[in-house]
């Protein structure tokens, strides 16, 4: 009785264990970026800034061995490896995200990027409930049954890690395969940043600071001594106690260089508006400024708008017009709002009405051929359609099709043998 328990208990924490980790490795994966500003973050609130051209590769490191732990849980492949490292991995997280918590020097843990956005007492709270399922896997490890044989460890293993930083490499070098930012494509940006009528406010407590005798004393609204004249106003604090309706798109400001906001006349535009994207034109790749150019030229023929939005100093804006010849007005973005709307530096995208019609890294710019296509104003739909359903079917038919076929071959070939070793001869 006692070992069924035991089978229970394993069973159902590696499953636990194993989705959770494949959920949480896979959208970082897709959005090594994402991850690798969540690090930098990391990096400038423990005062580690030095690190900061870790972030990258740690980005993709930590959704590797998370996809991988996961994966490696669900099927049972070297239980006692990944058992250890899960546990391991928890002792680590667990302390952390605590301190996360407490102290609150980033807004959220980033543990599933930009998929599900968690607070960090959350984040605690479900990570004490995965401590204790690895704690439980790493004690009877030997309970797990394993899908394929020990013979056959070792190809799936391989096959996984191979297929995670595949993907995490090429959404690096293009763009995340599944978006989950606010203004992926197809985004209406002036519907995001609305905010509805019966939306709940921030909710403050104030705090009055008076002094008397040489004492200072706080106070609260009902009760600060506004009709004695022995007390003099020293000032005033204020606490949020309650965050309120924030909107997707919450950030989103365009100044030009004369220093005017602009961002209503770019998104009312019912014609077509290209956007550069370049957060830090001193980390740009400039590699492709000639066909940046053709683009800016393509879109001043055709009667569009074009604009560079980048955080830069107007220094670096000035190198960069020396460096490239652009001839494109340049205007002024927040830097987080830039690296949130395009995992690419510089990037380009392009919106009509306010909606994002599409969008290319620097690896991929369109030429004049697909621009013609995607701007005749013949097409019906002008809006690129996003194949996040037909993406999701592709990549699990790309990751299970060389698992199943490993375990048809694992299991005619070693279970069979098994079974015939067992068969009393006839």
């Amino acid at each position: 009785m006692e070992a069924n328990y035991k089978k229970i208990a394993v069973e159902i924490s590696r499953v636990i264990l194993g989705v959770v980790f494949i959920f949480s490795g896979f959208v970082k994966a897709v959005d090594p970026w994402g991850g690798a500003y969540k690090i930098s973050d990391y990096f400038t609130a423990f005062e580690f800034t030095d690190l900061n051209h870790l972030a990258l590769p740690l980005s993709i490191l930590q959704a590797v061995v998370e996809f991988g732990v996961g994966v490696c849980l669900l099927l049972g492949i070297y239980r006692r490896f990944n058992s250890t490292l899960v546990l391991l991995i928890m002792l680590f997280m667990t302390p952390l995200t605590l301190y996360l918590a407490l102290a609150n020097p980033v807004s959220d843990c980033g543990c599933f990027g930009d998929a599900w956005v968690i607070s960090n007492w959350q984040t605690f709270y479900k990570n004490i409930l995965l401590l204790i399922a690895a704690i439980i896997v790493f004690l009877w490890y030997r309970s797990m049954t394993p899908v394929f044989t020990h013979k056959m460890y070792f190809p799936p293993a391989v096959w996984i890690y191979l297929f995670i930083i595949g993907l995490s490499l090429y959404c690096f070098y293009y763009l995340p395969v599944f978006d989950f930012r606010p203004y992926k494509i197809g985004t209406n940006i002036p519907q995001k940043m609305k905010i509805p009528d019966n939306a709940e406010h921030d909710i403050y407590e104030v705090r009055l600071i008076y002094s008397k005798d040489g004492q200072q004393k706080e106070f609260l609204l009902d009760n600060y001594p506004k009709e004695d004249s022995t007390w003099t106003f020293v000032d005033t604090k204020s606490r949020l106690v309650k965050k309120g309706y924030q909107p997707p798109i919450h950030d989103f400001t365009i100044t030009d260089a004369h220093g005017d906001d602009i961002t209503e006349n770019i998104l009312s535009n019912s014609s077509y508006t290209f956007l550069l994207i370049a957060h830090k034109l001193e980390n740009a790749n400039d590699a492709n400024v000639d066909k940046i150019n053709d683009i800016y030229d393509f879109s001043k023929n055709k009667g569009y708008d074009f604009y560079a939005l980048t955080s830069s100093s107007p220094t670096e804006i000035q190198n960069w017009i020396e460096n490239t010849g652009a001839e494109y007005p340049f205007c002024t973005v927040d830097d987080i709002t830039l690296k949130t709307i395009i995992r690419s530096n510089p990037g380009l995208v392009l919106i009509k009405n306010g909606t994002v019609v599409d969008m290319w890294p620097n690896t991929r710019l369109p030429d004049t051929v697909e621009l013609d296509r995607l701007t005749d104003p013949a097409r019906l739909d002008p809006v690129s359609p996003v194949h996040n359903f037909r993406t999701a079917i592709i990549l699990k038919f790309i990751f299970l099709i060389p698992l199943i076929g490993l375990f048809l071959w694992d299991f005619f070939r070693n279970r069979g043998k098994k079974k015939k070793k067992r068969s009393p001869s006839l």
